[in-house]
């Protein structure tokens, strides 16, 4: 294509929203409490319901993709999201407005491994480490800029804004797509395999919805096992078909690969660290800091933007030196930022608060693009479909657990402490940021066997002999 930007402007506007919709409920938690009179681990399902339903669509998305075209599925996908935000924007309950999360979870689910999955078609193998370099910008940059914007929006108007917000990018994003987006790939259209589906769905759903509901039942309570242990066998038995299957709704053999899967664990490593992040910086500002709503907003702004710029320089290194040295410089600067983080207290301060989340917004998205652009560019052809499937699945489930690990935590630290509410709640805060520590540390240690660009090089060149 002459202009392939053009293209995949309006999947990348969706996918800004989808993903900006992740995080920007999390400022919002306690102005939600008080307009229906909800507690904090009800309120949180309108975070991890819209997850779930991303976690089950997305591995349908694949087989989705052989049966409609792009354009049938982006279009889709946005005009979901859009009624799902109206639905949300006007809802005078919390049911519906569950309803209406759970809705536009369609549409990003749909949305995010189309935009991959297209782009994978659209730009030459040369120029995919500054593709996704963008791509990751998108991704990193809305669950960081989520909260600023949020904090702006309830600063001036209702929580219901913020739904009305993401319509109006919609869309913009709706008439792009209409017009520009141009179908790639092939219509198989394969046998569906019904039981995949099934499985697919209670496995997917069943792992989420335990994560989400230990952060208020307890994770030894009857409700959380019993949603883990079948959510983890239904979901073994459904790895075990597609295996098995000629034509598999998710191509799963290609995790045989060494080099995709180790990309593939570095970046789900990296996205729970900035959720978790994200999840309990504007708590604790709020809670233990005491700052308002749309100050909170303000001072997480920094940190959005040098997210978005590190993300886009980030592909373009990948480009120059391979994955690994800026994988792992990233998680070393993320340590140092999570750290200053997991020491801050009430009286810190909002100097402080900032740099150290500039160190954090500087660390993960250094590490993110390279490690996703390493995995996806491992896989050949068809496969780097699959691979994006996969890889956006995981992501979900990752964010789901990652949230609800860190909610845990923190619940641990308020009720291991008995001094002052503040001073309960930077407890808490501390013990959760200890739990991003930790995951930090993981992926450094993951890092280091990363490919840099001589090996990936080399990898390359052995690929193409063996193709010739």
């Amino acid at each position: 294509m002459k202009h392939p930007w053009i293209a995949m402007f309006g999947m990348l506007l969706g996918a800004f929203v989808g993903m900006f919709s992740e995080t920007s409920l999390n400022i919002a938690i306690p102005q939600l409490e008080q307009a229906f009179h909800l507690p904090t681990s009800t309120i949180q399902w309108l975070v991890t319901g819209y997850m779930l339903v991303i976690g089950i669509v997305m591995p349908l998305s694949s087989i989705i993709g052989k049966w409609f075209t792009t354009r049938q599925v982006v279009i889709f996908a946005i005009v979901a999201f859009m009624i799902g935000s109206i639905i949300s924007a006007l809802a005078g309950d919390f049911a519906i407005l569950l309803t209406g999360r759970m809705i536009q979870g369609i549409g990003t689910g749909l949305i995010l491994p189309t935009m991959f999955a297209t782009a994978m078609q659209l730009f030459p193998p040369q120029k995919l480490g500054a593709v996704n370099g963008v791509m990751a910008l998108v991704i990193m940059f809305a669950p960081a800029i989520g909260p600023t914007l949020t904090g702006i929006i309830l600063g001036i108007a209702s929580w219901r804004w913020i739904f009305w917000t993401f319509v109006i990018f919609l869309a913009i994003a709706l008439i792009f797509s209409i017009c520009f987006v141009k179908n790639v790939g092939q219509q198989t259209k394969p046998p569906v395999d019904l039981l995949s589906i099934c499985e697919s769905i209670i496995g997917f759903s069943g792992i989420v919805a335990g994560a989400s509901l230990a952060s208020e039942l307890g994770w030894l309570s009857w409700q959380v096992l019993t949603c883990l242990v079948v959510g983890i066998v239904v979901f073994i038995l459904y790895c075990v078909r597609q295996l098995k299957l000629a034509n598999p709704i998710l191509n799963l053999k290609v995790m045989r690969n060494s080099s995709f899967s180790l990309g593939v664990a570095v970046v789900m490593l990296d996205f729970g660290i900035i959720l978790s992040a994200m999840y309990l910086m504007p708590q604790f500002i709020q809670n233990a800091m005491g700052i308002a709503v749309a100050l909170t907003g303000i001072i997480m702004l920094p940190g959005g933007i040098i997210n978005a710029l590190v993300s886009a320089i980030a592909g373009r290194m990948y480009d120059q030196v391979g994955a690994k040295l800026p994988a792992t410089i990233g998680f070393i600067v993320a340590f140092v930022g999570a750290l200053m983080l997991a020491v801050a207290g009430p009286s810190s301060s909002i100097l402080y608060i900032i740099i150290a989340h500039v160190i954090l917004m500087i660390g993960a998205p250094l590490a993110m693009s390279p490690a996703q652009t390493s995995a996806l560019n491992s896989l050949q052809g068809s496969e780097a479909g699959d691979g994006s499937t996969i890889m956006n699945t995981l992501q979900q489930v990752v964010g789901a657990l990652a949230t609800a690990l860190a909610t845990s935590f923190m619940s641990m630290g308020q009720a291991a402490s008995h001094a002052s509410s503040a001073a309960r709640f930077a407890n808490g805060a501390h013990y959760g940021f200890c739990f991003t520590i930790v995951l930090i540390v993981v992926a450094l240690i993951l890092s280091f066997k990363l490919k840099g660009r001589k090996a990936q090089t080399r990898s390359t060149d052995i690929d193409l002999d063996q193709f010739k």
